[in-house]
């Protein structure tokens, strides 16, 4: 069968019933679950910012996070998911273009969200000719979907609204050494230096978290690969 991006179509074309659903379940969660999110939080006397910040991250988890968790069990190839994730940041650009925004998770501020699925995909894609287990990327992106995001709720909740402290650095620090033990030392060591390098102020964390992460990775892969081997 004929290949694309060097990658049989028979492979592309046995992953699309998979994404099929996730793109359903990512769409589901967009509009469903974070949107009640951010209703509940306002009831709760959060503020509308707040409110926005937990929304976002149950994307994080639920979204991003999940599906780049099944990506090394179930999914043969990394175009299909890389198509997805270019298309959710295609929709999630076009509201900041026309200034209707989906107001329960976006804010006219920034375009992070825009950022979070591009490098998702990105990463996703290139990586996977390196490492067709896909974990030297999707462990970059775990430490942005969840090692972020554990950070932003925990500093929401004490501080009702989107800031840096050193409370959520830890809760970060924590879950991202958990994260990063399935790459060995390399993935400890890139998760340690991404919970830092996430408190610099007034920049995206969600392309400074997974790039950081994911250069430390790629040296160790490369040059130290016995620092990869996985402690689980």
């Amino acid at each position: 069968m004929e290949a694309f991006l060097q990658i049989p179509l028979e492979s592309i074309i046995a992953d699309l019933p998979l994404f099929a659903f996730l793109g359903v379940w990512n769409l589901f969660v967009i509009f469903v679950l974070a949107k009640k999110t951010y209703e509940f939080a306002l009831k709760k006397g959060r503020s509308h910012n707040s409110s926005i910040y937990f929304a976002r991250k149950v994307i994080h988890f639920l979204a991003g996070g999940l599906t780049a968790m099944l990506l090394p069990f179930f999914v043969r190839e990394p175009v299909v998911p890389a198509a997805l994730a270019l298309g959710l940041a295609f929709a999630t650009y076009i509201p900041h273009k026309t200034g209707k925004l989906m107001y329960w998770f976006q804010d006219q501020d920034n375009i992070y969200e825009v950022d979070f699925t591009l490098i998702w995909g990105i990463i996703v894609l290139l990586t996977w000719y390196i490492d067709k287990t896909f974990w030297i990327g999707v462990i970059p992106v775990l430490f942005m979907a969840y090692g972020d995001g554990i950070t932003g709720i925990i500093r929401n909740l004490k501080y009702n609204r989107r800031t840096k402290a050193w409370e959520g650095t830890a809760g970060m620090l924590v879950l991202c050494i958990i994260i990063g033990a399935k790459m060995g030392p390399a993935g400890i060591l890139a998760g340690i230096v991404c919970s830092f390098v996430e408190r610099i102020e007034n920049v995206d964390d969600n392309l400074t978290v997974p790039t950081v992460s994911l250069s430390i990775l790629l040296i160790a892969h490369f040059y130290f690969p016995s620092f990869t081997v996985p402690f689980y």
